[in-house]
């Protein structure tokens, strides 16, 4: 793999364990004063390990 393909899909899978992390541990975001809902870092647990095989596997070929 080249070596950013590598740094991006590595980065992608601890965006989503940090995303796991908070949906575990039920840590609270406020952003501009507002609170994020938890449940949106289920999305931010899912879709990044799945840009990150789909990434890995389009750099196989």
């Amino acid at each position: 793999m080249k070596p950013a393909t590598t740094v991006v899909t590595f980065l992608l899978i601890v965006l989503s364990m940090g995303h796991l992390l908070r949906l575990i541990l039920r840590i609270d975001i406020v952003v501009n004063g507002m609170l994020v809902p938890v449940w949106l870092s289920l999305f931010g647990f899912i879709i990044p390990p799945v840009l990150a095989f789909l990434l890995w596997r389009e750099n196989r070929r």
